[in-house]
């Protein structure tokens, strides 16, 4: 056989593993029967009854905001903590700080839900905050564990800076900060950019943290959709799924050709 024949069924082979499952689900979710397995005809009502149900659109929207949030404070933090373990070589004791900026990324996300929940129990009894559980607890929850992602990807992108650019600039007489913003910021400002949308990801898509910590008014997408999966499947969730990647396919083809206009210039 072609080598170049093999190549391409092997690619076709693994973009179907991947990928059938979700053509499935966005099939059926023009489904017009109720019973979502049982094909009766297409129809596009469950998108409209979709936009009709304000429980989903609300957590969407929380979902959406929180997100937003903690993926801009955690980017913000994780450069913060990306640039002093990288830049700072005197730092006492070094590899257990980057242990620690590091270890929310293997930690189980049972445990730390746990973990978070005792904190914001034992907070509350000490200092009165939080006052109770609610989309506060879930944003510092998301921040908590969306940093080490941030400062990872930072600290990856500075190891294989080459430092004399910023040495050459002080030896010109720049001052440190305006190093910082002309060289440094512009240099990594890919890698900022991915932590952002890797933190808003994590975000938008956890369930087992959000549930420890989650409280009334503050029940996220995964909680909402999850909760009516427990009651069996249901075609407004395939329709939600369908439009989560239609936008995800959206922004890829977008950034796609964005990179390509780029790489032209």
């Amino acid at each position: 056989m072609n080598k170049s024949l093999l190549k391409i069924i092997t690619l076709a082979i693994g973009f179907m593993f991947l990928y059938f499952p979700i053509l499935t689900l966005i099939a059926y979710s023009f489904n017009e029967n109720k019973r979502v397995m049982l094909w009766k005809g297409f129809s596009l009502k469950w998108y409209g009854k979709l936009f009709q149900n304000e429980q989903i659109i609300e957590a969407f929207l929380i979902s959406i905001k929180v997100a937003s949030l903690s993926a801009t404070f955690a980017t913000i933090l994780g450069v913060m903590i990306g640039y002093s373990l990288t830049r700072i070589s005197k730092i006492p004791a070094r590899p257990f700080f980057i242990f620690l900026s590091s270890s929310p990324l293997v930690m189980p996300e049972i445990i730390l839900g746990l973990s978070l929940l005792l904190f914001f129990i034992s907070s509350n009894h000490l200092i009165g905050f939080p006052s109770s559980k609610g989309q506060l607890t879930v944003l510092i929850s998301h921040i908590t564990f969306s940093v080490a992602f941030v400062a990872i990807i930072i600290q990856s992108r500075l190891s294989s800076y080459d430092k004399n650019i910023e040495e050459a600039a002080q030896d010109l007489g720049t001052l440190p900060n305006k190093i910082f913003w002309k060289i440094t910021a512009p240099v990594i400002l890919p890698s900022i950019v991915s932590g952002w949308l890797l933190a808003f990801t994590l975000s938008l898509d956890d369930l087992v943290v959000a549930s420890f910590t989650n409280g009334p008014g503050a029940n996220t997408l995964p909680i909402v959709v999850f909760s009516k999966v427990r009651l069996g499947l249901s075609p407004e969730v395939n329709a939600l799924s369908a439009i989560i990647m239609l936008i995800v396919i959206i922004a890829a083809v977008f950034y796609y050709l964005i990179n390509r206009s780029n790489i032209k210039k």
